[in-house]
């Protein structure tokens, strides 16, 4: 979808920001005993005994520009017929000493959460982005998993151990898509575009699903606010790929050594299915009875109006994932991700998710053939419903963000006319549906008799209200 921006003065949203920190009861600041250990900790010097020497690997990283809490680096490599996959994981636990004050505030925190003006993370920045951070040419504790496929991308073996290693670049993903589409890449750029490219061909043959729909996003610049919708370029998802392929392999060692914590979502029921093949046909988008929603969902373009309002729609299929715990060689009815169709867990970004610190800890002591640390263990059984509600926090304040914005940026437009597209209706209340506009980036609430599902139409701005938030369309 073509990117569109609206603006706003940042000062006045700043402050209605603040508020809903507030309302959600964020943390602001660190404790001050939290920040004295995080100091003292980021200046301690792991003890070299406990960790392999990885820092002849050239590994690299692949963030957005400005990030400096960089989770995961890589390195890519032919093996043969097949590929070598070296993947550095942040070692956070070597920085939070369990049951100390630093550790109970990640557990309060459990997730970094982000703002438009600021960003609220889960350690404290002089590890986040610093001691713990693999930033380059910095020396640092890591889980680095070696993961070997063969030429097809399938994976044939899977190691994790602790190690040193030091990142040699910080990329961006619009600077690698033009180094490898100009043939200017080096090699492990290429692979990564060439194993990204089969592991996408393998999660369309197992029935995965990748959903590509457009984002809105919140950009600050020269003190006012943009909302734009974000397209992303093709090296977002093969390193995505490169990720994903991690958690199936961390996944694969926990239901092996029986113990672990996976991230699940059940497939959907067939009620659900069934709606959106009656959603599919109101948007006029041929859904043969032979065709798996998979396939329909790969077909799809993004950047045409009618198939984002859809993709949109496939959204209410994944909000039924959460995390699941076992141990001692019990395992759960469930372990499958239904998206993934395969198992898998969260374990690539512990610097800004709880839960993956415990289970890189987990694979860790898998991969040892040692018993799972004790402060691991106990703490097992509560990361479930704290993730849970970590997550419900991040996207309250996400769409309540959003939210706020437009309903900023409109507040002086109310009575204008706009073109819109209805994404959405309300299958209670035929009379009240959604409507994404053209320009500028909104998505709003739409009221008024007779709405069709994909119409086209002209709707005019009848409320936005900042304080609200709310933003309102009636048809024109």
């Amino acid at each position: 979808m073509p990117r569109r921006r609206i603006r706003a003065t940042a000062v006045p949203l700043r402050a209605a920001f603040t508020a809903l920190r507030t309302e959600l009861g964020v943390p602001s600041d660190f404790p001050p005993e939290v920040t004295a250990e995080a100091v003292a900790e980021a200046k301690r010097v792991p003890p070299p005994k406990a960790y392999d020497d990885a820092t002849d690997l050239p590994l690299f990283t692949i963030d957005p520009p400005g990030s400096l809490d960089l989770d995961q680096a890589m390195h890519l490599s032919r093996r043969g017929t097949g590929y070598r996959l070296r993947y550095a994981i942040a070692d956070v636990a070597a920085f939070v000493v369990p049951g100390s004050a630093l550790d109970a505030e990640t557990h309060r925190r459990v997730m970094t959460l982000y703002f438009p003006d600021s960003r609220v993370p889960l350690h404290p920045p002089v590890l986040s982005e610093g001691a713990a951070s693999l930033l380059p040419d910095r020396i640092r504790p890591a889980a680095l998993w070696t993961i070997d496929l063969d030429a097809d991308g399938r994976t044939t073996a899977a190691d994790v151990r602790r190690s040193l290693v030091r990142s040699r670049a910080k990329l961006a993903y619009e600077g690698v898509q033009q180094a490898i589409d100009s043939g200017t890449a080096e090699e492990p750029l290429v692979l990564l575009a060439e194993v990204g490219r089969l592991r996408e061909a393998l999660e369309v043959e197992r029935g995965g699903i990748s959903l590509r729909v457009p984002e809105q996003e919140i950009v600050e610049r020269d003190g006012t606010y943009e909302l734009t919708y974000r397209a992303g370029v093709p090296a977002d998802g093969w390193n995505a790929q490169i990720s994903l392929l991690t958690g199936m392999a961390a996944a694969d060692l926990m239901l092996e050594y029986g113990t672990g914590v996976l991230r699940t979502l059940p497939a959907a029921p067939d009620g659900a299915v069934g709606r959106l093949r009656r959603t599919a046909h109101a948007l006029h988008i041929d859904w043969p009875h032979h065709m798996s929603y998979a396939a329909l969902v790969r077909s799809l373009d993004p950047a045409t109006p009618h198939h984002a309002a859809f993709l949109l729609e496939c959204t209410t299929l994944l909000r039924g994932a959460g995390y699941t715990v076992f141990r001692d060689g019990e395992l759960p009815p469930l372990t499958t991700h239904a998206a993934v169709a395969a198992p898998y867990a969260h374990c690539t970004a512990p610097l800004r998710r709880l839960v993956d610190r415990y289970a890189s800890e987990i694979c860790l002591a898998a991969v040892a053939g040692e018993p799972v640390p004790d402060w691991v263990r106990a703490a097992l059984d509560a990361l479930p419903g704290e993730m849970a509600e970590g997550s419900r926090r991040a996207n309250k304040a996400e769409r309540e963000c959003v939210d706020l914005v437009e309903a900023a940026l409109l507040k002086d437009r109310v009575g204008e006319v706009f073109d819109g597209c209805v994404v959405d209706l309300d299958e209670h209340h035929p009379t009240t549906g959604t409507v994404q506009l053209e320009t500028p980036a909104v998505i709003g609430r739409l009221e008024g008799a007779g709405l069709q599902l994909g119409e086209r139409l002209r709707v005019r701005l009848t409320e936005a209200d900042p304080g609200a938030p709310t933003v309102r369309f009636a048809p024109a």
